[in-house]
C-alpha cells in the first residue's frame, strides 16, 4: 500500500526545474516501501535517488524524504548527483529537524498546509 506522498514546495521548484516528474517519486515510494533505501539518516529521515529524465539512478538525483512508513513520505530536498555527493552535517541535522515536525503534523494541519500551497501532493499521472 503506497501512502500519501507529498513535497516541499521548495521540493516541487527543483523537481520542475530537473525534469524529476511526480511518477518518479512515486517510484521512490513504492521502492522505500518495500524496503529499498539508498540511506536511513534517522529520525524519519532517508536518502532515496530518483532517475532523471533520459539516465538512470546511478547519476540521477538524490532525494531527501521525511517517512513514517505509517501514513505518510513527505519529500523536502533534492540535488543532482553531479553537482553535489551529499548533504553536510547541519543540512542533515536541520532536515531531521524538518521531518520531526512534517511527520507529527496532524491531518488538519496537512491541510492546511496543502491549501496554502507549501505542501502540494505527489499525484500519479
Amino acid at each position: 500500500m503506497r501512502w500519501p506522498t507529498f513535497k516541499t514546495r521548495a521540493f516541487a521548484r527543483w523537481a520542475r526545474k530537473e525534469g524529476v516528474t511526480d511518477r518518479a517519486l512515486l517510484v521512490a515510494v513504492t521502492e522505500m516501501e518495500s524496503g529499498l533505501v539508498d540511506a536511513r539518516l534517522g529520525g524519519g529521515l532517508f536518502k532515496k535517488r530518483v532517475a532523471l529524465p533520459g539516465g538512470g539512478k546511478s547519476g540521477g538525483a538524490r532525494t531527501i524524504v521525511a517517512g513514517n512508513f505509517r501514513d505518510r513520505w513527505i519529500f523536502l530536498y533534492g540535488f543532482a548527483k553531479n553537482e553535489r555527493g551529499n548533504i553536510d552535517q547541519k543540512e542533515e541535522r536541520d532536515l531531521k529537524r524538518i521531518a520531526g515536525v512534517m511527520l507529527e503534523l496532524n491531518w488538519t494541519a496537512l491541510r492546511q498546509m496543502l491549501e496554502s500551497g507549501n505542501l502540494l501532493e505527489v499525484k500519479d499521472g
